[in-house]
Order: C-alpha cells, then sequence, then structure tokens
C-alpha cells in the first residue's frame, strides 16, 4: 500500500512540475535589456525540462514561439526570418544564430558612438 501512495506521489510532483513548465514555457519572453543568448540558455532550459517530462515539440512550434518572444527591436529580423526560412526544419540553434547579428550590431553601435 504505501508503495502505491509513494508512486500516485511521485506522478502528482512530476504532473504539477510539468505544468508550471508548460505555464512558463507559454509566458516565456525576452526580458528587457537581455541578449539572444540569454533567451536562448533560458529558452532550452525550460525546453529541455519539459521533453525530459514527456511533452513533444516540433521544430516549427518551437521556432514560432522564440520568434514571438523576442523585442521589438527584433522585429525586422524576425518578419525577414518568417518570410525566407522553412520554420518547420530549422532547429532552434540555427534560428538563434541571430545572435550574430547581434553582435555585429553592438560592434556598429561602440563604432557610431566614439
Amino acid at each position: 500500500m504505501k508503495k502505491c501512495k509513494r508512486h500516485v506521489g511521485r506522478n502528482n510532483v512530476k504532473r504539477a512540475r510539468k505544468h508550471a513548465l508548460i505555464q512558463e514555457y507559454e509566458l516565456f519572453k525576452m526580458q528587457q535589456r537581455e541578449f539572444v543568448a540569454e533567451v536562448q540558455k533560458r529558452f532550452t532550459k525550460i525546453v529541455n525540462h519539459l521533453i525530459g517530462l514527456g511533452k513533444e515539440f516540433d521544430k516549427e512550434e518551437l521556432n514560432i514561439k522564440v520568434l514571438k518572444c523576442l523585442d521589438r527591436s527584433w522585429q525586422p529580423t524576425v518578419t525577414i526570418i518568417s518570410e525566407s526560412r522553412d520554420l518547420s526544419t530549422m532547429t532552434t540553434t540555427t534560428l538563434l544564430g541571430i545572435r550574430e547579428h547581434e553582435i555585429e550590431m553592438q560592434r556598429l553601435n561602440e563604432q557610431e558612438s566614439r
């Protein structure tokens, strides 16, 4: 009898954790002054935990979520990617390769401010 209660308890904890992570995933947004690398790290952590708990995602769903979470400054880049790439085959790692663009923009901003 005790073994059954422990098993049910573990399932309840697992289910509660999964629901909390799903909510975190659904509300996921780029934070103010956050770099794309930081967004990628937080997003990947949530997704990996959810996958570990049995949640399944397809590439397109993850890519759309990433593009929608980026702040307004990324809107032109988001539009270009959305219109020119096949989001159903691209990995989120490839998609988040836009951080090279972010690094280049920072470099240009630094040059202009000199």
